[in-house]
């Protein structure tokens, strides 16, 4: 598997932060995927806009181009209200924008800093926050006919397996950094076998931006995207419980790690496509 230009993960918001004049302040978070790059500044409330994060943005590709760190071409932005500024700001930079919550070293980084250095700062809001409405998620899609699975089948790997996934023949990847956990512990996965198909299944699953799987309603769903959600399968009662189970334990004792795979059949070794995925909470 080729090695390529880790993306970027772009996070541009307000924090529970006010400055002297009592207004909300505004940060700019860049994480590369594979966690090799970090960027931080913070944003005047009044100069909130597109101009000043195209700035940013160029800052911070020079900065690692001095580190020597190369640039992929893509941002990832995981906020639905903040794409169409985070668009103007990048395309005159040449990066595509796409809408994702694969952004999981982000996510812990926020949550990094809202529990350790937000509170230790100027201005530090105390107190519970509003929380966010709860988005209702729209109803599991079937997987269109053409790339659906012939045949699916729960899996799982050690952790010490999954450290090696980089050196697999795999044409679609999606790998991320691990969390830290025992090399031992189990990680639950979904492997989707196709003996014609398996490649493009692959490659179309590679478009969606799968975030993580779930089961909901007797239904297994793979979520992807900013709130794509994808029926994978329909199950049985007793089926639909045990699973639940296993994804909990996941989250509880691997940092919500998951894996999806494609493969033409359980036979073979090389995968059309496999991503590593995480239950964690993105807002």
């Amino acid at each position: 598997m080729n090695s390529l230009p880790a993306d970027w993960e772009l996070d541009y918001y307000s924090r529970p932060l006010q400055d002297a004049n009592g207004k909300k302040r505004w940060e700019l978070l860049l994480n590369s995927s594979n966690n090799s790059f970090r960027w931080q500044r913070f944003c005047p409330a009044e100069s909130v806009n597109s101009q000043w994060l195209n700035q940013a943005l160029s800052d911070a590709i020079s900065e690692a181009k001095a580190e020597g760190i190369e640039i992929a071409p893509r941002l990832r932005c995981w906020r639905p209200s903040m794409r169409t500024m985070v668009q103007r700001a990048a395309e005159p930079l040449g990066l595509e924008v796409i809408g994702s919550r694969r952004c999981y070293g982000l996510i812990e980084w926020i949550q990094e800093r809202e529990a350790e250095v937000y509170p230790a700062m100027e201005g530090f809001l105390v107190g519970p926050l509003a929380p966010p409405p709860s988005p209702i998620k729209p109803l599991a899609l079937p997987l269109p006919e053409a790339v659906r699975g012939d045949q699916w089948s729960w899996a799982s790997l050690p952790a010490a397996s999954l450290a090696e996934a980089n050196q697999w023949p795999i044409d679609f990847a999606g790998l991320i950094p691990l969390p830290e956990l025992s090399k031992a512990a189990s990680i639950p996965g979904v492997r989707l076998f196709s003996p014609s198909r398996a490649l493009a299944l692959a490659g179309w699953l590679s478009g969606l931006e799968p975030v993580r799987l779930e089961v909901r309603d007797q239904q297994l769903v793979l979520e992807a995207g900013i709130e794509d959600r994808w029926l994978v399968s329909d199950l049985a009662p007793e089926a639909a419980d045990a699973a639940k189970q296993v994804l909990n334990e996941a989250r509880s004792n691997a940092g919500g790690l998951q894996f999806l795979a494609v493969q033409s059949s359980e036979a073979v070794s090389n995968f059309s496509g496999f991503w590593l995925l995480r239950d964690l909470a993105d807002g």
